[in-house]
């Protein structure tokens, strides 16, 4: 277990990356102070966990224990410190060759610092893994810290789980996320729009704010309702127009990412290096985000398509037309089979299935429930 500790607490701005998680950053001052062998950050994405990783990292590898001012501190912040040491999944998940990597690498000396840092994302897709990586995690050498970041705990981890500090971290409050928007100089009304569309996701609200195409992608799929005439062709033409906005929705994404590879591009200049260090993984882990990303924003989508026949619903009873009236059970019934089946389609997307398929089948489903 490790055993050094700075003797005082880190700086605060080691965390200024990480909104709305207060509990999880007093745990990780404290941890700086004395830290363990292993660390497990669990929460949705975009919650902070990388950023705490950096900031905890960067306490770690620092000699004056995290003053948040040093070259130490600065590059464990940028993610570009040798001793921080980043291992991604090669593939859909980590698998036993991504384990031996981890095994390797810890058994690695530092290169400036006391001791090195060993981040692993995506730990919740180890379950093939887990066996592999559970006596490392347990056992690392004296000058290894592990910090391994999880979405979620399945009870396929429990071993790795119950060798680990448990640090929380819950999806952002829209409140929270608004108000950060709003102190970064986000319009206060396309701050709220953009915090109830993030999911708790601050990385998406930054990028949604800069986003010139959002509102217009929410009012597209709120429409929807209305260009559903019937027929099979409309709905197939609805479809592609949807999927094509998810398409273009990513372009603010890519820009971040050529960005950060151009960034690396420069420090390695810089440092005399050939070539960025680690760059297929870099892009690899690119090509993941906008995946996940489209699929994110599909889903906001269909969130705004479901307010949109919610809205429908309450327009009715102002009306009059519900309940009480002909046809009211009818009526009802139908908005609520709406509701439920773009429900459905939101859920599927979870299951990796084709997103063509399912959005086209969907606007044929919604199209033949149309008055």
């Amino acid at each position: 277990m490790t055993t050094h500790g700075a003797a005082v607490l880190p700086d605060p701005r080691l965390f200024a990356g990480v909104v709305g998680q207060e509990r999880a950053v007093a745990r990780l001052e404290a941890a700086a102070r004395h830290p363990v062998h292993a660390y497990l950050f669990h929460g949705p994405p975009g919650s902070g966990k990388r950023a705490a990783a950096r900031g905890l990292a960067a306490a770690l590898l620092c000699p004056d224990g995290g003053c948040g001012i040093c070259n130490s501190c600065r590059r464990a912040l940028a993610g570009t410190h040798p001793d921080l040491v980043v291992v991604e999944r090669s593939g859909a998940s980590l698998d036993v060759d991504d384990a031996r990597q981890i095994t390797a690498r810890a058994q690695r000396r530092p290169l400036e610092s006391s001791r090195q840092v060993l981040l692993v994302p995506d730990v919740h897709l180890a379950l093939k893994a887990a066996p592999a990586l559970l006596k490392t995690v347990e056992e690392p050498p004296p000058s290894t810290v592990f910090v391994l970041l999880a979405d979620d705990l399945s009870p396929g981890l429990a071993t790795i789980v119950s060798r680990c500090v448990q640090v929380p971290f819950a999806a952002v409050a829209p409140t929270v996320v608004e108000e950060w928007l709003v102190g970064r100089g986000v319009d206060g009304t396309v701050a709220a729009s953009v915090a109830a569309a993030s999911g708790g996701n601050l990385d998406r609200a930054r990028l949604l704010a800069d986003d010139p195409g959002f509102n217009e992608r929410r009012e597209h799929w709120h429409s929807v309702p209305g260009r559903l005439d019937g027929t099979g062709a409309a709905a197939v033409i609805v479809a592609d127009e949807l999927l094509g906005m998810a398409d273009g929705a990513m372009a603010p994404l890519r820009d971040e990412h050529a960005r950060e590879l151009a960034a690396l591009e420069e420090q390695a200049e810089a440092t005399g290096a050939r070539g960025v260090p680690g760059r297929k993984g870099v892009e690899e882990r690119h090509k993941r985000e906008e995946r996940r990303w489209r699929t994110d924003d599909l889903r906001m989508g269909l969130a705004a398509l479901a307010d949109a026949y919610r809205d429908r619903m309450v327009a009715l009873v102002a009306r009059g037309t519900l309940p009480g009236s002909p046809g009211a059970g009818a009526e009802r019934r139908r908005a609520a089979a709406h509701v439920d089946a773009v429900g459905e389609a939101s859920a599927a997307l979870s299951r990796n299935v084709r997103e063509d398929l399912l959005l086209e089948s969907l606007m044929v489903e919604l199209s033949g429930m149309a008055e």
